[in-house]
């Protein structure tokens, strides 16, 4: 999605316009694709919750924090700061906490 509304350039000032700004990135097959995953990532929250206690489960939904640390590093060449790093490492750390308990 960042990497397509980037391309798209600046949101339109006029209504009009911005509705058509965000059409056009609606049919954008990119932004169509990751509409799509969200939406079987939502299906698959659903069956985790047949499976495993929602106190069980839901921390693990932290991990996305890490996950987009490290492609915002990995694709689009952002910096992760010491205080970035302590951040995810003490995410990772209540997890494991968390699913011990």
């Amino acid at each position: 999605m960042r990497w397509q509304v980037a391309s798209a350039g600046p949101l339109p000032v006029d209504m009009s316009g911005k509705i058509a700004y965000v059409a056009h990135l609606l049919i954008n097959p990119w932004v169509l694709s990751g509409i799509i995953a969200t939406f079987f990532a939502g299906i698959s929250w659903m069956l985790a919750m047949t499976k495993f206690e929602i106190s069980y489960a839901y921390p693990f939904v932290s991990l996305n924090y890490i996950f987009v640390l490290m492609a915002g590093f990995f694709i689009f060449n952002e910096s992760v700061s010491i205080e970035k790093f302590i951040g995810s490492a003490l995410v990772v750390l209540g997890i494991i906490v968390l699913a011990k308990g």
